[in-house]
Formats: C-alpha cells, sequence, structure tokens
C-alpha cells in the first residue's frame, strides 16, 4: 500500500486496498497522488448525473491509452456515470484532398472506430455523444448548481464552473475518466469557495458590445489560471438568455484556451456574481481595464502563421466550441442577407459550422437547415482543432473567428463581422 497524507473514507480507504480489485485500487491511488501534488487534503464524491472526457480521437499514437482502457473493461471498472466525449476527428462531409484522406485515415485516426468501441463498453451515454458543448440541453448532460464533475475539456470545464455554477477543477484527460470510475475527485482549487474567489477585477469599459472571443482572448492571455470578477459586461448582456449563454460560451472557451480560466464571474449575469456580488472578489485584486484600445491592441498583436499572408482562403471553420441552435439560425439570416447584398448565390470559400450531433439534428428539423444548405455552407459535427492537427492541413490557409482554433493551430483569427464579409464577398480584409 502506498504512502498517503490524505484522508480517506473508509470505502475509498477499501478501494485502496483492493476491495475491489487491483485496476480499481491503482485507479483510486492515481487519484490521490494527483490531488497531493495539489495539496488536497481529501476526496470529495462526484454528483454530476454524467461525465465529460476530453479524449474523442483515435489517434494512432495513442497505443498506451488504448492498453489502459482495455485493463479498465477486462478488470470491469466501468464509469459510475455514463458520459459524453469530446467531437469526432472526422466527418466525410468535410473538404479535404485524396492526401489529406489518406493521412486522416491511415496515419492519424486508424484507431477510430476501435477507441470508439472502447469507450461504449466504458459508459459512453449513446453513440452520438461527441461534442464539446455536451451542456447544451439538446444534448442533456448540463450540470446543476454545486454539482461536482471529474472534466477535463478546458471550454466545457470553465462554462459549467462559470454559467452553470457547477464545481470542477481543470483536470487532464483520463483523469476525468479516473475520477468517474472510483467515484470521487481530489478537493483542491475550483472545488473550494476559497479558490472560486477572484483574484482579478476586470473593468469592461467599450463603447460596443465586445467581440466574445477577442473578450475572452485578452482576459485569458492577462489573468492566465487565475478567477477574474468582471464589470460593465452585464451592460451588454442584460440578462442570463439564451443570447448570453452563447456569448459566454465562446467567451469562455478564448480565456480557457488563450489563458488557463477554469472560472469567471460576470457582476449581475452568471450566478455566483448575482448571489454573492463583490464579496467573491479576494483582497486586493489585481485591477484590469478593457477599452476599444485595449481590444485593438490584443486583436494586432496576434501573429499569421501563413507561408504567405496574402493568400486566399481555401476554408471557413466557425464552431470551435461547437455553435449552439440560436447560433445555427442567426448565421443563416446573416449568411443569407450578405450574400444577398453581395449578389453571389453561394460562400465564396468553403464554410464549415460545427455543432453537436444532438443540436443539428434539431436544426435539421427547422426551415433553417435548407435554407443554409442553399448558400453552401456545410453543417458537421466535426472538431475543427482534430482536423487542422492535419500537417497537410495546416499548410492549408483556413480563417476562423475562434480564438481557441487560432491558439491552438496555424488557422487565422477574424472577427465574426469579417468572417461574414469574407465568406459572403471575398476580397481581402
Amino acid at each position: 500500500m502506498m504512502a498517503y497524507k490524505m484522508k480517506l473514507t473508509a470505502s475509498q480507504e477499501a478501494v485502496l486496498n483492493g476491495s475491489k480489485g487491483d485496476v480499481m485500487a491503482r485507479v483510486m491511488e492515481t487519484m490521490i497522488r494527483y490531488g497531493e501534488l495539489f495539496g488536497a487534503e481529501s476526496m470529495v464524491p462526484v454528483t454530476g448525473k454524467y461525465n465529460h472526457l476530453v479524449t474523442s480521437f483515435g489517434l494512432k499514437a495513442l497505443g498506451p491509452v488504448y492498453d489502459l482502457m482495455e485493463k479498465l473493461i477486462d478488470a470491469g471498472c466501468t464509469s459510475v456515470q455514463k458520459f459524453t466525449a469530446d467531437p469526432r476527428p472526422l466527418d466525410k462531409n468535410v473538404p479535404s484532398s485524396f492526401i489529406q484522406k489518406i493521412v486522416f485515415d491511415h496515419f492519424m485516426y486508424s484507431k477510430q472506430e476501435y477507441y470508439e468501441s472502447q469507450l461504449d463498453k466504458l459508459g459512453l451515454l449513446e453513440k452520438d455523444a461527441f461534442t464539446c458543448t455536451c451542456y447544451m440541453d439538446e444534448v442533456g448532460n448540463t450540470p446543476g448548481p454545486g454539482d461536482v464533475l471529474s472534466w477535463s475539456e478546458s471550454s466545457a470545464v470553465v462554462y459549467a464552473n462559470s454559467v452553470l455554477g457547477a464545481r470542477c477543477n481543470r483536470n487532464s484527460g483520463i483523469i476525468d475518466l479516473m475520477g468517474s470510475i472510483v467515484g470521487c475527485v481530489p478537493y483542491f482549487g475550483l472545488l473550494t469557495d476559497e479558490g472560486r474567489k477572484a483574484t482579478w477585477l476586470v473593468e469592461i469599459k467599450t463603447t460596443k458590445k465586445p467581440e466574445a472571443q477577442l473578450l475572452g482572448s485578452a482576459i485569458g492571455m492577462k489573468v492566465m489560471e487565475d478567477v477574474p470578477y468582471i464589470t460593465g459586461l452585464d451592460k451588454w448582456l442584460g440578462t442570463l438568455d439564451e443570447d448570453a449563454r452563447t456569448y459566454l460560451k465562446d467567451f469562455g472557451a478564448a480565456t480557457a484556451s488563450n489563458g488557463a480560466v477554469g472560472l469567471y464571474h460576470v457582476e449581475g449575469i452568471t450566478p455566483e456574481a448575482a448571489e454573492q456580488k463583490r464579496a467573491l472578489l479576494a483582497e486586493n485584486p489585481k485591477v484590469y481595464v478593457i477599452d476599444d484600445a485595449e481590444l485593438k491592441r490584443v486583436y494586432d498583436s496576434y501573429p499569421v502563421i501563413w507561408k504567405n499572408k496574402d493568400a486566399r482562403p481555401k476554408l471557413c471553420f466557425m464552431g470551435c466550441p461547437h455553435m449552439s441552435m440560436n447560433q445555427l439560425i442567426s448565421w443563416t439570416e446573416k449568411v443569407e442577407k450578405g450574400l444577398k447584398e453581395s449578389g453571389n448565390e453561394k460562400v465564396v470559400i468553403p464554410t464549415v459550422f460545427t455543432a453537436a450531433p444532438a443540436v443539428l439534428k434539431k436544426f435539421k428539423e427547422t426551415s433553417y437547415a435548407m435554407r443554409l444548405e442553399k448558400t453552401g455552407v456545410i453543417v458537421s459535427y466535426i472538431c475543427p482543432l482534430m482536423y487542422m492537427n492535419n500537417p497537410l492541413s495546416a499548410s492549408m490557409p483556413v480563417i476562423t473567428s475562434s480564438n481557441k482554433l487560432r491558439t491552438y493551430t496555424s488557422a487565422r483569427y477574424y472577427t465574426d463581422d469579417e468572417i461574414l464579409e469574407q465568406i459572403t464577398r471575398g476580397g481581402k480584409i
């Protein structure tokens, strides 16, 4: 038995001592060691109805992961909760060349079907439960206030913590599954009241509603892993309605990828800020003022890593994280209007809107689906980031309004208005 400082319950200690087998004991030991690295003194039960896994891709190089999964399956160590998983990396409907497809199918994601079969045995919620926005109503994995989670997908963690009031640390892949298997996670960081205090006061003083992805980028790069308390944004969001939730989805993903934010509070909007107000601020918080000039400075600071900076875009990705239903509808209307004004019938750059399979299913039941199809826009459940990981994709001039995709790949960031201009009219921004 390992030497540990953490105080365990009798049942947790029994598992560690092998009451449920050697593999389960090793899983518990892993969670204990993980917690002690961050100073956790105890474990708390996972209370969310479902879990969410970040590892959804059958990358050929992940042999040790598949071996681990087989050991868990053989030992009967399945997840206590059913779980959703991040988006699939492949979709035949997304444009790719013959050579790109060979790389995808034979050199990158050749283990996709095999890995999905493993996920199914471990407790996958359903066949198409693959999305980074598992918390959307259409998907059904929506935690409640105070629920303790074992998630690791950064954009989902920050949304669950901030907008839903759940409690989850920024875990790593596999740790998310292990926490669900043993049914408990180490108690530290964003699970604690103290860890949810804001050490930054961010004051929004812009003359118009700031671009969600740009604002999130600015805050993420400034506060890094700290918790910000944001004032002045309620002026533009109003209430926590569906539009605000969509805005905060994209905003939070940018804070989490351009920095390492796992929780933010928006004064008058997010649940803990609405209830506790500025009592959420730690003593002597740092202050960051964001005005129009600061957002322009951040935008201008983004490097363009295309080989030819003036290249004509060959592909546009929207939906990282996945788009919501109201985004699909509003963007259908925007694209239609843009095309009408430009005199074009279809988008002039191949464009892919990505969303959860469950959201796409509901969207296809509306009249907007056919309208969007007429514009030439492709809808997909794919993970744009996984597509861009192909070296042949990385060398393409791809544009996006996702600051997460910009951060992790060679895709070039533009604001929503600039994206609309490019895909409906073409020309240089």
